[in-house]
């Protein structure tokens, strides 16, 4: 009994991650071809091609890029998100979401180090693996000590949340592995041994 619950957690740790991808995707396309079938299909009739929908998916995107890349449009969407800034409990949730995104944006990734980094107390035997979120303390409110100092954030395992400490740099030991596999690893606690792709 006990190697048959053995191989069923195995089973579910091998499939629940690729079910879980299949089904995302499916809901994506699903959703792209209903909001397709919806609005297309009154113009162009019965003339459908399987995959219009992701396709307009696709471009509303880029096209939606592209406006908010012109300073009238980004005049626009500050109107369009001011009740989203404003009510309180939705401001806090559409903000962070906001701030998250931003961080990963073209225009933000010239101005911080997305640098995996481990970082290490003085006479302290203990190592923890954060992210560089911000190079520099310009910018900050007063209250913070000052010196070369840098903020890292510190994800939890299974991305239950984290914490962002500011250190001083020379506490921090760059590593060779990209943000993607640093917080790949913190969801699942570090407990895999084997080599991410």
């Amino acid at each position: 009994m006990k190697r048959l619950s053995q191989y069923f957690l195995r089973g579910l740790i091998a499939i629940l991650p690729l079910g879980l991808t299949v089904y995302l995707l499916f809901t994506l396309v699903a959703w792209s071809e209903s909001f397709a079938m919806q609005f297309i299909r009154p113009i162009v009739g019965n003339f459908y091609i399987p995959g219009l929908g992701l396709i307009l998916t696709a471009g509303l995107i880029v096209l939606t890029g592209f406006l908010i890349s012109r300073d009238a449009t980004a005049r626009l969407l500050n109107w369009v998100e001011l009740p989203f800034t404003n009510i309180p409990v939705v401001k806090s949730v559409y903000n962070s979401l906001k701030s998250f995104a931003d961080y990963f944006s073209p225009q933000h990734r010239g101005e911080a180090t997305q640098q995996v980094v481990i970082l290490r107390l003085p006479n302290q035997p203990l190592e923890i693996v954060g992210l560089i979120t911000r190079n520099h303390m310009h910018g900050l409110p007063p209250g913070f000590l000052p010196g070369d100092r840098v903020a890292v954030y510190l994800p939890m395992g299974y991305m239950i949340g984290g914490y962002t400490v500011f250190v001083p740099r020379e506490w921090l030991t760059p590593i060779n592995m990209t943000v993607e596999e640093a917080m790949r690893s913190s969801l699942i606690a570090w407990m895999s041994t084997r080599k991410n792709p």
